[in-house]
């Protein structure tokens, strides 16, 4: 996504950078925008000695045309002092850059401790748990919106769509045949121009992709752009021009500026520069507000919060404006917000990589509640991923677009639709308490309720009726109650985005006593050969050796491993089967009691197949297990490891593939080993 904004935010990136020997190759190829063939120069360059402008320089190149691994590897080079000058500081905005690619790759907890240190940089605190749980819950929520990749997309970057009676205007970088056209060096690809095309009622596309004539377009860039309510108002954001020649700034940079044009007799008039821009700074994205009084945009003038902020200027009734008014701290941060949209409720959704998110931008909310816009909110996949995501409108009240480059560098426009509550709502949740037998209430229940912090939201002794009512946010919550002649019970409660939900714990009756009375305890001491100086000597491991509830836990050669039924997989296959989904639920339901557990899960496969196949098919159904006693069981996915080990620890050799598929079943198996309590 970047490429196709940082044409407004050129300057941003070709960072000043102070050198000891003179311009190279590399350097005039970077200061020119073209940062494919720069990195090309960079790398000849430190592969002979390493600078640390160099390392700075290609670390920039890679993340500007999406290159995250090489991005992070030259990052992480930069930012611990793997270069040649002793002065080792470096800019903080590296720690950022490295938190997002990080975060793209899918290393979002690795990449915290890099915008952590970012914060602290500024004098600001980040408790990285918290923020783990934050990106969690979104990436975890139930999704809000469906969405589809749309039929009239090309080779090239399109991105920006917007609806206007039955057709689409979008911009694109495709190539649109001009005679002698010119390439934008950052891209290689034509510059930006705006399109259209007529579409039905299904998004599908009806006659040709048509680009949009002068005056709107020209040989630079034109970029995002919104209607009047009638369609006959259009503002768009272009290459800065006065009297049809380019204006540069201080430093030598075209900006980009807001203008207007209104069509009369079916045709438009000439481009107007709004009388705001300010030469040196860039104005982008307008959005105007559903009663056509506000034009938001974003820039990154003087005064601001960071890079780009939102802001809005007031059309008067006499079509001059206002001066620009900031959108203020809730909306904006030390970041990047672009791409802002007022929906007709008046909530506000803009893209920004300040937020906590999944990468690079994501799309946020903030809704408009007591004449102000509320704290924004991630909305989550699939309207995010770990790359770029942004330029989210709606055409109707809930179907729209958005774009993104999550399936390849270059940009593609989607289509979605909204089938959920974006906003935070309380839902109404009943639970009930019941016999796992009769299904009869059990009376007198103790009941307490707890959210996914541990924090009590509820506690109280029930009657005869074992039921209780309570209004919950959607998300993750956990029921326990215990009551006489009961065994203690739990039960995960996920509030899903809707009403009258009901959650019914079942407790299992504690079985008569034997006509024997044996200490249970007693009896595995003997049964195990635990010596009864454990008890003292290390009470945990005792207590966990001799508890009779859930999968029991055994010793083989001075190591712990929780006995279970055999976790069992299909030939070729990782997925958790039905079977053993049961098995993994009552040792998810044993960890829970055990908090301060670590385990060590190792899955083996037969040996059929080359020994890297196995090995990786292992490794897969190793993950499988630790994701579903995450997802399913609610574990902590911290607490737990994962290995495999492919077709090496046979229980049953089988040379020559000599075994039945019963031997061949049993070397499908996991283990769980305890490697810390």
């Amino acid at each position: 996504m970047i490429k196709n904004i940082t044409f407004i935010i050129l300057a941003l990136f070709v960072m000043k950078v102070s050198y000891g020997q003179g311009k190279t190759r590399a350097d005039r190829f970077f200061e020119k925008g073209d940062y494919r063939n720069a990195a090309k120069y960079y790398e000849e360059s430190i592969a002979k000695e390493r600078h640390k402008s160099d390392v700075e320089r290609i670390a920039i190149c890679y993340y500007n045309t999406f290159q995250y691994k090489k991005a992070a590897r030259y990052l992480k080079l930069l930012v611990n002092g793997r270069f040649g000058e002793k002065d080792k500081g470096y800019d903080n905005i590296y720690n950022f850059k490295l938190y997002q690619v990080l975060s793209a790759l899918g290393d979002y907890e690795t990449g915290l401790d890099y915008f952590k240190r970012y914060k602290e940089n500024m004098s600001e605190v980040l408790d990285k748990n918290d923020a783990i749980d934050i990106i969690e819950t979104f990436k975890l929520k139930t999704p809000d919106y469906k969405v589809k990749k749309v039929r009239f997309n090309s080779e090239a970057s399109d991105f920006g769509a917007v609806k206007v009676g039955d057709s689409v205007f979008f911009t694109s970088d495709r190539d649109n045949k001009q005679l002698f056209g010119k390439t934008y060096k950052w891209t290689h690809q034509p510059f930006l121009d705006i399109y259209a095309v007529k579409v039905d009622a299904k998004m599908d596309t009806v006659g040709a992709v048509n680009v949009l004539p002068k005056p709107i377009n020209s040989k630079l860039h034109e970029g995002n752009f919104c209607f009047s309510k009638d369609g006959n108002t259009l503002y768009v954001s272009r290459s800065n021009f006065t009297n049809g020649k380019k204006e540069f700034n201080a430093q030598s940079n075209n900006n980009i500026h807001l203008y207007k044009t209104t069509r009369t007799g079916g045709k438009w008039g000439a481009l107007e520069k709004l009388p705001f821009n300010v030469n040196g700074f860039s104005y982008q994205h307008p959005a105007l507000s559903p009663d056509g009084k506000r034009l938001y945009f974003s820039s990154d003038m003087e005064g601001g919060f960071g890079s780009f902020d939102l802001y809005y200027v007031n059309i008067n009734v006499d079509g001059t404006y206002g001066d620009p008014v900031n959108l203020g701290a809730t909306i904006n941060t030390p970041n990047r917000e672009h791409f802002p949209f007022v929906s007709q409720q008046g909530h506000l959704f803009f893209a920004s990589n300040g937020h906590l998110g999944l990468g690079m931008l994501d799309n946020f909310v903030s809704e408009w509640v007591g004449n102000a816009f509320s704290v924004p909110i991630n909305l989550g996949v699939p309207v995010n991923s770990p790359y770029d995501d942004f330029n989210l409108n709606y055409y109707s009240e809930t179907e729209g677009f958005f774009s993104s480059n999550r399936k390849r560098a270059n940009d593609d426009i989607y289509s979605f639709t909204q089938n959920g509550e974006i906003f935070l709502r309380e839902y109404i949740n009943t639970f009930e308490v019941r016999d796992f037998e009769t299904k009869a209430y059990v009376p007198n229940a103790q009941v307490s309720f707890f959210d996914r912090k541990d924090n009590v939201l509820y506690s109280n002794t029930l009657d005869s009726i074992a039921v209780f009512n309570m209004n919950l946010l959607a998300g993750n919550y956990q029921l326990k109650a215990k009551a006489e002649n009961y065994f203690p019970g739990s039960l995960q409660v996920v509030v899903v985005e809707e009403q009258d939900q009901k959650h019914v714990l079942y407790l299992k009756k504690v079985p008569p006593p034997p006509p024997v009375e044996v200490d249970p305890v007693e009896a595995i001491i003997v049964k195990k050969k635990i010596d009864k100086k454990l008890e003292k000597e290390d009470p945990k491991r005792f207590e966990m050796l001799t508890d009779v509830e859930g999968p029991p836990i055994v010793e083989k050669e001075g190591k712990l491993f929780f006995e279970l039924e055999p976790i069992y997989f299909d030939f070729d296959m990782w997925s958790i089967r039905a079977d053993s989904k049961k098995v993994l639920d009552a040792l998810a339901a044993k960890l829970e009691r055990y908090p301060n557990i670590h385990l060590k899960i190792s899955a083996h496969t037969d040996s059929r197949g080359t020994v890297r196949y196995n090995q990786i098919l292992s490794e897969r159904r190793a993950e499988a297990t630790r994701n579903y006693l995450a997802l399913e069981g609610y574990v902590n996915a911290r607490r737990m490891k994962f290995q495999g080990y492919g077709e090496l620890q046979p229980i049953v050799p089988c040379p020559m593939l000599d075994c039945t598929d019963e031997e061949h079943q049993l070397n499908r198996r996991s283990e769980f080993e305890i490697i810390a309590y």
